[in-house]
């Protein structure tokens, strides 16, 4: 394994800082060279010392050129340790647009690892998950994303609450990419068992989650949780501004996922305004 000149391997993720003056390219290289090694520890302390180095602003364009062999090791294994070090390593870089393509694949694998990993590599995949919904075009590639039936267990007061931020933030990136011209306009189909259906679809549960996070003892996981709600009125009273000047058959086609997901669950006196609990 690669070590920094003069000091233990294991110092490189501890003071970047003492010691980035005597690196060089040629050490960023050699470190990620250690990725194709084939013990796991080597991996992971190669992994870890790209996230440390990606902290020196004069390294960090470099380090983006590894950006797809990161995301080859992390959805080619199941193995959590990698995920959770990986994704902590990509979250810290920026994603450039010519990187949408391999980014756009891994979304069927990173919603697994969501639903089947421990704790800090799923934060570390919502994390990601949130970028990545906050681009344009990868948004209904999530939104339309196969996820399974029990997938809003992730938002159950029993969670952590680092997990339910996380989550909570998700779900609030992509209703709000939901709410944007350019995809209202687009009128997308999303599947029966796509996460949009889970969030957003007939017959969705969200609500009740969202009530029961008021329940969690963590206060900034309730404030986020009334984010997410006042954001889901929004954007209820844009389709019902939508069905009021449109036509006949667009207005229902365009209001139909809002009336049956939230008509029920959303119309009780506290999403309509009649308790101020947020």
């Amino acid at each position: 394994m690669y070590r920094a000149p003069g000091r233990a391997g294991n110092s490189l993720t501890q003071q970047p800082g003492k010691w980035a003056a005597a690196c060089t390219y040629e050490d960023i290289r050699l470190v990620a060279s250690c990725l194709d090694e084939k013990d796991h520890e080597v991996k992971l302390q190669a992994l870890n010392t790209l996230k440390a180095f990606s902290s020196i602003r004069k390294f960090r364009i470099k380090i983006q050129e590894y950006i797809p062999k990161v995301l080859e090791l992390v959805t080619s294994t199941w193995d959590s340790e990698t995920h959770a070090a990986g994704l902590r390593l990509l979250n810290g870089l920026p994603l450039p647009d010519h990187l949408h393509p391999l980014l756009r694949r891994a979304v069927p694998a990173l919603l697994d690892f969501l639903q089947t990993d421990g704790t800090l590599a799923q934060v570390q995949v919502l994390k990601l998950l949130v970028k990545m919904a906050q681009k344009e075009d990868l948004l209904y590639d999530i939104l339309n994303c196969q996820v399974q039936p029990d997938f809003l267990s992730l938002l159950q007061p029993s969670q952590p609450g680092e997990l339910l931020r996380e989550m909570l933030l998700l779900v609030e990136a992509l209703n709000a990419g939901c709410r944007s011209a350019a995809y209202r306009a687009a009128r997308r189909q999303h599947g029966e068992r796509s996460l949009h259906a889970a969030l957003f679809g007939d017959g969705s549960r969200l609500a009740d989650r969202l009530l029961a996070a008021f329940a969690h003892p963590e206060e900034e996981v309730q404030l986020r949780a009334c984010k997410v709600i006042l954001g889901l009125r929004l954007r209820k009273e844009d389709a019902d501004t939508t069905t009021a000047d449109a036509d006949a058959g667009d207005a229902t086609l365009s209001s139909h996922s809002f009336d049956t997901t939230f008509g029920a669950s959303f119309e009780s006196p506290f999403f309509s305004g009649g308790e101020d609990v947020c």
